[in-house]
């Protein structure tokens, strides 16, 4: 490529870049109403779940505009426990910090990862960890979601997701769902089963109760002003 050819197509990805930011910047600000969330079902075919509070001091690392905190527990002893971390999209409907930023920060080792698929029908995977803490292990099943899809691996993927949302519909929020089980009494592939079982019971019930964003008030005051002459 010449140097003429090289500078053209800077230039043109800079006026494609500006374009999309610009866009970004007209659309109406958005104010989530994730409250719906609440609504998941405590029984989930027969597990029976009760809500766990949150430490002040991790609720403030998260900093999510909503959190899910649950202990699921099945007739047979077999336990779940469930988070869902929910950003919206004027948040960048993407978490401040990892699972493994989290465990790392609370003592807690990944031993081991590897992606696993939760639902072959519909494609959608999710990223396992096993840790370790104290001689304690648990197992660790997560994926991020948004209202335009599911079973995403990486913040990367979430911040794109979010950007093409922001694009079409004008909305780009996005979730952290996290389940984990303790290794007592169940191998590895014992506690995968149960997690991708309980992903598949409680996938539908995301999806029924997923947050909706109204425009926010001054949204227009906000067009008004940026195309006000200077």
């Amino acid at each position: 490529m010449s140097e003429r050819a090289a500078t053209a197509l800077a230039l043109l990805l800079l006026v494609l870049a500006g374009g999309v930011a610009w866009a970004l910047q007209m659309r109406a600000v958005l104010e989530p109403r994730p409250e719906s969330l609440r609504s998941i079902p405590l029984e989930i075919s027969s597990f029976v779940g009760v809500d766990t509070p949150i430490g002040d001091n991790v609720e403030e690392m998260l900093s999510a505009d909503f959190n899910v905190q649950r202990e699921y527990l099945h007739p047979l002893g077999q336990l779940v426990w469930v988070y869902i971390g929910y950003y919206g999209t004027e948040r960048g409907g993407t978490p401040e910090h990892t699972p493994r930023a989290c465990y790392l920060a609370h003592g807690w080792r990944v031993v081991d990862e590897q992606t696993v698929v939760t639902d072959p029908a519909a494609g959608t995977r999710a990223m396992e960890y096993l840790v370790e803490a104290g001689g304690n292990q648990q197992l660790v099943m997560f994926w991020y979601r948004s209202h335009r899809a599911s079973g995403m691996l990486s913040t990367l993927t979430l911040q794109l997701d979010h950007v093409a949302g922001r694009l079409t519909s004008g909305r780009g929020d996005g979730a952290l769902i996290r389940l984990s089980t303790p290794l007592i009494g169940l191998d590895r592939d014992a506690a995968r089963a149960l997690l991708v079982s309980f992903a598949k019971l409680i996938e539908p019930r995301l999806a029924d109760t997923w947050p909706t964003e109204t425009s926010a008030s001054g949204a227009t005051e906000r067009l008004g002003a940026a195309l006000a002459p200077r």
